[in-house]
């Protein structure tokens, strides 16, 4: 599995869309500062991953998530491939039993596939809302989640990178 953090919250980007001529659709801008994060792992080979809303990216959440992920793959054995922030690499972590920690080399985003998941929720779920509250923010990336795990082939075809396929 793969697995990122990304930071969402109520600013937001206006991003083009389609509208019929001679209609020039509006969008709300906003620039409130308040974020919270959704953690994810998706497995490239068949699609399925697990998702955490959680309200910081620190070692307690990053626990919090392996935990989970551990319980709901609990016959499994997980291979985690991450980047190697912080909340990651510290010996404070206790890692679960069945995962182990494979670290990406330094400033190499492009190497993981997950980075690729948030672009498309970032196009097919967020794009052109402005939110009125934390509370929205939060519902909407559960609605995110969903969306991604009731949609394993979007997955597959996004994070099936040839350096991942060709390995399994």
């Amino acid at each position: 599995m793969f697995q990122d953090e990304a930071r969402f919250g109520r600013i937001n980007s206006p991003r083009a869309c389609w509208a019929p001529q001679p209609v020039r659709p509006s969008v709300a801008a906003q620039a409130i500062r308040q974020y919270t994060y959704l953690y994810g792992a998706v497995s490239p080979k068949d699609g399925i991953g697990a998702y955490l809303v959680l309200p910081a990216m620190d070692t307690v959440c990053m626990q919090i998530f392996l935990n989970a992920v551990s319980a709901q793959f609990k016959d499994e054995y997980i291979a985690m491939v991450l980047d190697g922030a912080p909340n990651h690499r510290t010996p404070r972590l206790k890692v679960p039993d069945n995962i182990t920690l494979i670290f990406l080399p330094p400033y190499s985003p492009e190497l993981n596939p997950k980075e690729n998941i948030w672009d498309e929720i970032r196009e097919k779920i967020f794009k052109n809302f402005a939110l009125k509250s934390m509370r929205k923010v939060e519902q909407k990336l559960c609605d995110a989640a969903l969306y991604i795990r009731k949609n394993p082939h979007i997955v597959k075809s996004i994070a099936s990178f040839p350096y991942i396929t060709d390995a399994l």
